[in-house]
């Protein structure tokens, strides 16, 4: 891989945050190049979050420049060094110990069909559904070689179904993982009833000792390999006790490495598993003072769910008219989290006409509002053979987004700023090209630019809002083993078909995303109802255990009144800069 790198480090706090970061990796790395002679050069650029290393036996790796912490139990099948490189460490003892050794064996969780395929790829096995190429051409120096086996298992083209076995993150995961990636917080179960991490103050707590130096080491190596680090990129689960933690690493990082971006996204599933009336309170709870105290700390601080509220009686999800999902089921939420998480950081892992980090939150957190909201069209529709222009004037009357935190547009509201992308029009034309003489259908149609058509629809919504645009023309991969929750209008590429799907019809491999981060008065009443909720609750009577590991009761309540004062940050004394589907654009 070759150019000016801007490196990233990703953190990733917590069960439901894997599960959306495992879908957010498994997409880059079906879209890793290994060529570095490569014409012409990928538009984003993998190095910005892959790291390159050898192993041992000198077979070259390509590994996300990741830590992944999550609790005792949440890994099965995966091994927390993974299997790249071997440590040694069992046979070295094995081999100089001369006394009687008592060996204990205990049976292994069982594979799901896909990690079973992906092992059998990476002994250089061939499938059964794989009749594509001979043993020879499937042999590699190694786990993972230059080659890799991502275009053997995108041709074997096979629909997995892994609904009814995905139970943790690691069912799914396509990809090696370095050894220094994945912590377990051994004090906490993942399964079980006892030593639960649920509370805020628990996750504050248990980073120290000899886990915060384990945190530091990893940072450490990682970090020190970078020719320009421009930031972390951190996902957190906001509704347990990983709120508290998350809080307590985006600290370190803010005074560790003083001037990096840290963009953090607050996870959060439609579903929790094991959801009860007392912990409902403390998702509440938690999502109260992870997203104050993780906004104090980062530069942009992001909520990212599916859930039509972080309340205690939210909305029903929001419907994407391609989808077919079950909002309760992880492993359909983190997809589509993931799929726009893709096009959302895109910004600033461009290889040319990209964004630091920096500049994207500086952007956006101005006069101390740091929370932001994403939207998102997964997939946005678009005609095979059509244009820009053609696609967005059928959505002339409402944006075609749909709220990924939470928090609905409010029609009439102001929008202090917001970044849009458009990733995978590939194929598509972004103008008209009209034939000379013939009028345009929609002012649309007669711009000259894709960035004009995009900026031209979005500011008919948002007339004096500053925007910031990315068109990138490559989409993101979808190769085994994501869940295929798309309908039978969509092609392969994610448009949109003419008729009815023909009989065996190919999965689709890949889609068109439009998505927006913004700042804008819609986040007032988001932050102003948690606040509310959380402070009308009687914690030290309905939830006494709560605040039992911290915070201190005043801490608690000066936590609350820095969210209160954060909703007033969005307050619209403008009397509005934006106009709804319905309203002229009187202004």
């Amino acid at each position: 891989m070759t150019g000016v790198s801007r490196e990233l480090i990703t953190l990733q706090l917590g069960h439901y945050s894997n599960f959306v970061g495992t879908h957010w990796w498994n997409l880059q790395d079906a879209s890793l190049c290994y060529d570095p002679g490569s014409a012409p050069p990928p538009e984003v650029q993998s190095d910005s979050v892959f790291r390159e290393g050898q192993t041992p036996g000198g077979s070259v790796t390509y590994t996300p420049r990741l830590i992944a912490m999550d609790l005792k139990g949440s890994l099965r099948t995966l091994r927390q060094e993974g299997s790249l490189y071997d440590p040694g460490g069992a046979a070295a003892a094995a081999a100089t110990w001369g006394g009687s050794v008592t060996v204990h064996k205990h049976s292994q969780p069982e594979k799901n069909c896909f990690l079973e395929d992906l092992e059998k790829l990476d002994k250089g096995q061939i499938l059964a559904e794989a009749e594509f190429c001979s043993a020879s051409q499937l042999q590699r120096s190694g786990p993972l070689a230059m080659d890799s086996f991502n275009s053997q298992l995108t041709r074997v083209q096979k629909n997995y179904r892994l609904e009814g076995s995905v139970t943790v993150w690691s069912d799914f995961l396509r990809l090696h993982l370095h050894p220094r990636s994945v912590a377990v917080i051994h004090q906490f179960n993942h399964d079980g009833e006892a030593h639960r991490l649920e509370t805020f103050g628990q996750g504050e707590s248990v980073l120290q000792g000899a886990l915060l130096d384990e945190l530091e080491d990893r940072l450490h190596f990682f970090v020190e390999e970078c020719d320009y680090l421009q930031g972390f990129q951190v996902l957190c689960d906001l509704e347990d006790g990983f709120a508290g933690l998350g809080s307590k690493v985006t600290e370190l990082l803010q005074d560790s490495y003083g001037g990096r971006g840290i963009l953090t996204w607050g996870m959060a599933p439609v579903v929790h598993r094991d959801s009860t009336p007392a912990r409902d309170r403390y998702h509440l709870l938690n999502a109260a003072l992870g997203t104050v105290n993780m906004a104090a700390h980062s530069s942009l601080f992001c909520p990212l769910t599916l859930r039509g509220g972080l309340g205690r009686r939210p909305p029903p999800p929001p419907l994407f008219p391609l989808l077919s999902y079950d909002a309760a089921l992880w492993y359909h939420s983190s997809a589509i989290l993931a799929l726009a998480l893709d096009a959302l950081t895109v910004p600033y892992r461009l290889r040319n006409n990209g964004a630091p980090m920096w500049q994207v939150a500086d952007s956006l957190a101005v006069s101390g509002r740091k929370v932001v909201a994403a939207y998102g069209a997964v997939p946005f529709p678009m005609m095979p053979g059509g244009s820009l222009p053609d696609a967005l004037s059928a959505c002339a009357d409402a944006l075609p987004w749909k709220p990924l935190s939470a928090c609905p547009e409010a029609a009439g509201g102001r929008c202090y700023g917001q970044w849009s992308t458009l990733r995978g029009y590939e194929g598509q034309k972004l103008i008209s090209c009209l034939s000379p003489g013939i009028e345009p259908s929609t002012p649309l149609h007669g711009l000259l630019s894709g960035e004009d058509v995009l900026a031209a629809y979005v500011s008919s919504f948002y007339p004096s809002a500053p925007l910031a645009l990315q068109l990138v023309s490559a989409p993101s991969k979808l190769t085994p083993p994501f869940p295929q929750i798309f309908s039978p209008a969509l092609d392969a590429q994610g448009f949109m078909r003419g008729g009815a799907p023909p009989a065996g019809a190919p999965l689709v491999s890949s889609v068109p995303i439009l998505t927006s981060l913004q700042s804008g008065t819609a986040l007032r009443p988001f932050l102003s109802e948690l606040q509310c909720a959380a402070a009308t609750f009687d914690v030290r009577r309905r939830a006494p255990s709560f605040l039992s590991q911290g915070p201190e009761m005043a801490d608690y309540q000066e936590a609350l009144e820095e969210l209160r004062l954060l909703g007033r940050c969005y307050h619209d004394d403008s009397g509005g800069t934006t106009r709804s589907s319905s309203e002229d654009d009187d202004d």
